[in-house]
């Protein structure tokens, strides 16, 4: 079964089967292009900071 999808990096239309390599992306080139956004913080997931300064720390006593 093949399910039509678009690459959340280029927006091409690919076919999602179960040997294609690069799932969700199109090519090696948008999944390390994704990659790339993650690590230089372009995207990022909603919450609680991991860590606080010293300054936050002390400030919210």
């Amino acid at each position: 079964m093949t399910t039509p999808i678009s690459c959340p990096s280029c927006s091409k239309k690919l076919l999602w089967t179960k040997e294609f390599p690069f799932k969700p992306f199109c090519c090696e080139r948008c999944k390390l292009i994704d990659l790339g956004d993650w690590a230089s913080e372009k995207h990022a997931i909603a919450g609680e900071p991991a860590f606080l300064t010293d300054k936050q720390q002390f400030s919210e006593e």
